[in-house]
């Protein structure tokens, strides 16, 4: 997207589209408020909305015009400063439409918002890029939650009803985080050390090729529910499983049938990473007198080491997501609080639930495709 089409999309997601709806309570969808409602008399759709729209203009004329690193910083922070002012002023205009209001009433985040967020959050994303400096990205994104996480301490937004949701909820985000994170990186883990045995079993690679990637052709709750049929049917037959604490629902079923999608990605990975060397070098190690062991992990390994780290990206990403549907047989988690939502046809409760999770992929992934372009030695 060029400058001058980016241009385009903010002002229409702003001026065209609605900003906030106020609603009477936290499962109606309420009535649309536009920027130019009233022409500037609601604080915060005044003056502090043409700020941010003089700001992002600003910003794309020099990253148009300004080629050098100067210019595309100035450009980057205009469009931070657009950022926060726009969320200020959402935040302000909450609280003032809320005013004598009941208690149930609700201000939340419409189209046009959310449109203006991401099309901020992206336009940074390639600003940072283009400064091509190690760390900037990840320094904005934190910036930008020290920045919520400040605003949110003060009240500021306080009015907004995702706010609202996650104050009445904040210990069981917090414990469904944590529950979340375990749940997938038990699975990767469990897939790992199953990739590593099917990889042992040379003349059968053929079968683990068909069984791997037949379970990806299976729908992911149909696979949790049979893993809840086997689960139960085992638990009757041998009883001392449950005596031990093992039960049909819960983290068990889950966190075996989200492995069993990380298989197939950590599987293939696993066999180009040791297929990567070419045979002149492993014809030199051979001919060095190394051993087999030796071989694998200080020829094979290291020079495949790029190609596992982005299957550990694939699998971790997946699994990430894949957890959500753990919260369908037991297993908690962030899935617990996006079906809640969806039950209680509460859209700020299913983003509480969501945001994290697609948080929690974007740091993952870009943690690993770091870790991956360091090891290759490309430039991040």
């Amino acid at each position: 997207m060029g400058p001058p089409l980016f241009a385009a999309a903010f002002l229409g997601a702003v001026y065209g589209l609605p900003l906030v709806r106020i609603a009477k309570n936290r499962l109606v969808v309420g009535e649309p408020v536009y920027a130019l409602d009233g022409l500037g008399a609601l604080p915060g759709f005044g003056p502090e909305i043409e700020a941010v729209a003089g700001l992002v203009l600003g910003a794309v004329l020099l990253a148009r015009i300004g080629r050098t690193r100067i210019g595309v910083g100035a450009a980057t922070v205009l469009l931070a400063l657009a950022l926060a002012l726009l969320m200020l002023a959402l935040g302000s205009t909450a609280g003032d439409l809320l005013a004598g209001e009941p208690p149930a009433a609700r201000a939340g985040l419409a189209s046009g918002a959310w449109t203006a967020l991401l099309l901020l959050a992206g336009g940074l994303a390639h600003l940072a890029r283009r400064m091509a400096v190690p760390g900037l990205g990840g320094a904005l994104a934190a910036a930008f939650l020290g920045f919520v996480a400040l605003a949110g301490s003060t009240g500021t937004l306080g009015s907004l009803s995702l706010a609202i949701e996650f104050a009445a909820r904040k210990d069981a985000v917090g414990e469904a985080l944590v529950r979340h994170l375990l749940l997938s990186g038990s699975a990767v883990l469990l897939a790992v050390g199953g990739a590593v045995l099917l990889s042992l079993w040379r003349r059968g690679q053929g079968l683990v090729e068909v069984l791997v990637g037949g379970i990806q052709v299976v729908p992911a709750v149909a696979l949790l529910g049979a893993l809840v049929a086997v689960a139960s049917g085992l638990l009757r037959a041998v009883p001392a499983l449950r005596e031990a604490g093992l039960g049909a629902l819960g983290p068990v079923p889950a966190v075996i049938g989200i492995a069993a999608y990380l298989l197939l990605p950590l599987w293939r990975g696993l066999a180009l990473a040791l297929a990567a060397p070419d045979p002149a070098t492993l014809d030199a190690a051979e001919a060095l007198g190394l051993p087999p062991r030796t071989i694998l992990f200080q020829v094979r390994l290291p020079i495949g080491a790029g190609i596992l780290l982005g299957a550990l990206r694939v699998a971790c990403v997946q699994g990430i997501g894949l957890a959500t549907l753990g919260a369908l047989v037991g297993a908690g988690g962030l899935g617990g609080i996006v079906f809640d939502g969806m039950a209680q046809f509460a859209p700020d409760l299913i983003l509480l639930g969501a945001i994290p999770i697609v948080a929690l992929s974007l740091v993952v992934e870009r943690t690993l495709s770091l870790a991956e372009d360091r090891w290759r030695g490309t430039p991040a």
